[in-house]
């Protein structure tokens, strides 16, 4: 998330700051906003391992394979939605 953050401020010309959230106060958080406490704490979990592990990071072709095309790379795409 830092490194969409820095990518969001480079395009905007600002500075966009990131802070990442402890998985405690996420799961309170998502509490409440109405997200049931059992499903908060597992997208906290998941959190915790996508930002601890790199559980998201693949740098095969899996998402490619799955989408029939080529993935966008993270410049093209904060600029595509900050279009919109």
């Amino acid at each position: 998330m830092a490194e969409l953050a820095a990518e969001v401020g480079a395009q905007l010309g600002a500075e966009i700051g990131y802070t990442d959230v402890p998985a405690e106060k996420l799961v309170e958080i998502l509490s409440g906003a109405g997200v049931p406490a059992g499903f908060a704490a597992i997208l906290a979990d998941t959190d915790v391992h996508v930002r601890e592990n790199g559980a998201l990071d693949n740098p095969g072709t899996d998402l490619t394979d799955l989408i029939g095309r080529p993935t966008t790379p993270l410049t093209d795409a904060v600029a595509e939605a900050l279009k919109a």
